[in-house]
């Protein structure tokens, strides 16, 4: 009886330490899984925080490299949101997994949002290089021209100079409306439903008669074209025009007005209206907007 009492005993606790070492085993083999969890928790916001880091300083980068005090403030605005959304990474702990998605998220959103700037900045410095290259280039056609005329006697060279400015069309009384939906002017943007651009031909008898294909290129405070009306030939190039017009010319002044219907979101600013008719720039003027 002592022998069958004895040995199930002896069974019971052989199993119930196997028990003990099994738990014992499987709960450091968990402790030490969550210490590796943790450490990628770890690794994965320092990575997180670096790159709100690089964020932060091209920012600072491409501020020093535009001359646009529009576009330095829209970098300035994303640079202090980057700055915020770092120093709230850095508040948290690894473990607060929901904050973490959500910052993971935001890093996504700045990532696109800093690709778009740097794209943009890239386009403008390529028109600042195309522009001066081409400003280059006139300003030697221009010396090249000036040395070809002071060769020429001073009779030759009054009656080309006379015969260019009569052959040119001239516009005068430029101006640049802001209207709203119920067509008021406005001073402000913010509410502009409808761009209005009016002017004058001016009378001039020497001038062929005839239809004339007036365009439109309103540039906006960060140097870029208004609209998207179309490309136009000018000095062996395409140029990219807001809006244009076919007019009847009699040779007496002429009231032209253009309107373009606001389809994007207009910042406040300088604005500069420039106006082409049969391949020459016939007046320009720039205004200012809230």
């Amino acid at each position: 009886m002592n022998k069958k009492v004895f040995i199930p005993v002896i069974i019971f606790v052989l199993a119930l330490i196997s028990g003990i070492v099994y738990l014992g085993y499987s709960l450091n083999e968990q402790k030490q899984a969550n210490k590796d969890m943790q450490e990628l928790a770890e690794l994965d916001k320092k990575e997180m925080e670096n790159e709100y880091q690089r964020f932060a300083e091209q920012y600072s980068e491409m501020k020093t490299a535009i001359n646009n005090d529009s576009l330095v403030e829209q970098l300035t605005q994303e640079q202090l949101k980057t700055q915020k959304l770092l120093e709230e990474l850095r508040s948290l702990k690894a473990t607060d997994a929901r904050e973490i998605t959500r910052l993971k998220k935001e890093l996504a959103t700045c990532r696109a949002v800093i690709r778009s700037y740097i794209l943009e900045i890239d386009s403008l410095n390529r028109l600042n290089k195309n522009l001066t290259e081409e400003n280059t280039r006139v300003k030697g056609q221009y010396e090249e021209a000036t040395r070809q005329i002071e060769g020429l006697n001073a009779d030759k060279q009054n009656l080309s100079e006379k015969v260019a400015i009569a052959a040119q069309l001239n516009a005068t009384g430029i101006a640049m409306l802001a209207k709203n939906k119920n067509g008021k002017n406005l001073d402000k943007l913010k509410k502009c439903r409808t761009i209005q651009v009016n002017f004058n031909i001016a009378r001039n008898v020497t001038a062929t008669n005839g239809v004339r294909t007036l365009y439109v290129i309103i540039t906006k405070p960060n140097g870029t074209v208004l609209g998207n009306g179309g490309t136009f030939r000018y000095e062996n190039r395409s140029l990219q025009f807001s809006m244009k017009k076919a007019v009847e010319y009699t040779g007496e002044e002429t009231p032209v007005s253009m309107f373009w219907n606001v389809n994007e979101t207009l910042t406040g600013g300088t604005y500069k209206v420039s106006i082409f008719a049969d391949g020459n720039m016939i007046g320009s003027r720039s205004f200012s907007f809230k």
